[in-house]
Order: structure tokens, then sequence, then C-alpha cells
């Protein structure tokens, strides 16, 4: 019989790249025990990556060494994994729609679940729970207006809305202002005054 290390690896490597493989996923293989031991001895020999608490990372493997999937590749396979929604920052939004000029040098996702850190080789990446607004038209371009707008607040919002109303596509900031009921009273007053004022 193969050793329980070795039907984990080969089990990762049937993964697409950037999958976590999570200990829950494993059962089938043995006990908790023996299947958190296997991964952690897997992570000591650097044939797979913590990522973070009970989630591993297969490396990527190139010419040049081994290396952590990006961090796009592991946040996304990690929402389909967990059933959560995970979602580029604010700060990254504001930036992206032009909104500002600072370039984030943290990575930051807002998340459905649980506030967490995980680690993809040197890099951590934050993930942090939002409220579910936040969270609307998750991987839409009016769901990445409005984590901007969170993220400038309620001084900057106005101006924000103005400039958003030129750039988006009149569907999507249709979609935005279709959305001032789930929104809290400040952002809700702004996307009224801009879009009906």
């Amino acid at each position: 019989m193969r050793r329980l290390t070795e039907q984990i690896l080969e089990h990762a490597k049937q993964l697409p790249e950037g999958t976590p493989v999570a200990a829950k996923s494993l059962l089938y293989l043995g006990t908790r025990a023996a299947v958190d031991q296997a991964l952690s001895r897997l992570a000591e020999r650097e044939q797979l990556i913590r990522a973070g608490r009970g989630v591993y990372l297969l490396p990527v493997v190139s010419r040049f060494g081994a290396r952590a999937p990006s961090v796009e590749q592991a946040v996304e396979a990690l929402a389909a994994q967990r059933g959560e929604v995970i979602v580029s920052s604010g700060a990254v939004a504001a930036n992206s729609l032009g909104l500002t000029t600072q370039v984030p040098v943290r990575s930051v996702y807002l998340t459905s679940g649980r506030t967490r850190k995980m680690s993809l080789g040197k890099q951590t990446v934050e993930l942090r729970h939002a409220p579910r607004w936040q969270l609307a038209m998750a991987h839409r371009p009016a769901g990445q207006a409005l984590r901007a707008l969170a993220w400038l607040g309620p001084e900057r919002a106005e101006t924000a809305l103005q400039t958003l109303k030129r750039k988006l596509p009149p569907s999507e900031f249709s979609e935005l202002v279709a959305a001032a009921p789930q929104l809290p009273n400040w952002l809700a007053r702004s996307v009224g005054k801009v879009a009906y004022g």
C-alpha cells in the first residue's frame, strides 16, 4: 500500500494550479490526525506550501525553481472550495477605476467568510470579513464601484460617483443605483443625489 504522503501529493497534482488542498477533502485516505500529520510533513519537506490553518497549496515548479501559485488563482480556488464570496478590496477597486492613484502595497481581499491570513510563499494575503452590501454584485463593474465608494468614504463618495457616472456603462451605473436600498444611508443618499439630482 502506498504511503499517505504519496497519495496526498498525487491528489494535489491532479488539481488545477492554485487549488488549495484541505485536510477535510482527504479524509477518505485516512484519519484526520494521520492526514494532518502527512500534510505537515509535506510542508516541512517543501513539497506543499502551508497557506493557512488546514490549507495547503502545491508549489508551481518551473525551470527557475518552485514558487507559490498566483494570489488571484489561490483566492479564486479558495472561494470556490469554501463557497465564499471573495473580491478585491476597495483600495484595489478605486485604483482600477481611476478614482485614486494610490497603489495598494498589501494584498487584501474582502470575504463573506471569517477574517484570516493566507501565506503564499513570502507574500501574505489578508482576507477580511466584509458586510454583505460590499460583496453585492461581486464580480461586476457595479460591485467594484461599490467597494471603491465604501473605501473612499462619505467625504469623497459624491465626487467619485460623478466620475463613475461618466466612466461606467449606463447599464452598470443603473445597477449601482438599483442597489441603493441595500447600502448604508450615507452612500444611498450620495447615489440618489448623483443619479437623480
